[in-house]
């Protein structure tokens, strides 16, 4: 047997990139604990809303069915937003001291003498953003709305309203297939910004926030000035909202509910320009950050 398959066959079972992203999760507890805490801040502040939820469903019954259907599904269907928000600031804030929190608190030669390789550290931490943090906010997500869901059906019944209107318009079964992929969009669409920051990470030596924030402020600024223009702001309102735009079929901007399968546009997402220049940028941003964590000493 040669030396190469033997450590081939070695790296495979003690799999150093399942204990890599444990290692995250055991290091970096917000990962998991801001997105409960906002889920416990939804659940309380909307148990309270059910209070008017009888006046509700008797107004609704006064509307045309695309009315009601908003004025009944949105609190339920606009119930994960806010955990879903949270999950995308904590990978930001996650990746932005990723790889500069290691070499500040000097951990870094310990890792390093460890046999992982730089490329799978950094796919590890890019991993926790664009996989780890989506499945904890789906699952938070999705169990709140069910929670709120079944609460409701209670508060009815006790109401002396017949729930079933409210089962009628929610899209139980689509509901959760329109979560998952929304998720994986977004996941998508922001590894460039996950890129990035953990390039910044890798590279900065102090205030790594001033250094990711100031390059793309300063550009705006210079643009602004020298050509009266604001084309790289608005390369950045796409790049933070072009996945609404880009994989669902409704306006963003229409009010119109996104709970259903027919709202998905998958096919233009997968051939719109900027997903795919924003998939190589953020390659290239990783691969850039691999190289200077091989390279960089501790603070």
């Amino acid at each position: 047997m040669s030396v190469d398959t033997v450590a081939h066959e070695t790296s495979q079972e003690t799999r150093p990139m399942y204990w890599s992203i444990r290692r995250e999760l055991w290091e970096n507890r917000s990962i998991y604990i801001a997105p409960l805490i906002v889920t416990a801040i939804v659940l309380f502040a909307s148990l309270l809303g059910t209070i008017g939820l009888p006046r509700r469903m008797r107004n609704a019954e006064a509307l045309d069915p695309v009315q009601r259907h908003v004025a009944i599904v949105k609190p339920f269907s606009m119930a994960p937003a806010p955990i879903m928000l949270a999950t995308f600031l904590v990978g930001l804030f996650y990746s932005l001291d990723a790889l500069y929190g290691e070499r500040r608190d000097r951990s870094i030669l310990f890792w390093k003498s460890l046999p992982v390789s730089d490329l799978t550290t950094v796919l590890s931490k890019v991993a926790i953003p664009l996989a780890v943090l989506p499945f904890i906010g789906f699952i938070l997500g999705w169990a709140t709305q069910m929670f709120l869901v079944f609460f409701s059906t209670f508060v009815l019944l006790g109401s002396g309203i017949n729930p079933a209107r409210l089962w009628t318009e929610l899209q139980l079964v689509q509901s959760p297939m329109v979560m998952v992929y929304g998720m994986a969009v977004h996941a998508l669409w922001f590894l460039p910004i996950y890129g990035y920051l953990l390039l910044v990470s890798a590279w900065a030596r102090r205030m790594p926030f001033l250094w990711a924030i100031f390059p793309p402020f300063l550009i705006g600024v210079a643009e602004r000035m020298m050509f009266g223009t604001t084309h790289f702001g608005s390369l950045m309102r796409y790049r933070f909202m072009g996945a609404m735009v880009e994989a669902f079929t409704p306006d963003p901007k229409s009010g119109r509910l996104i709970d259903g399968l027919a709202e998905l546009s998958p096919g233009r997402f997968l051939v719109a320009p900027g997903l795919w220049l924003g998939l190589f940028f953020g390659a290239a941003c990783l691969a850039a950050a691999v190289r200077l964590r091989r390279n960089r000493e501790p603070i």
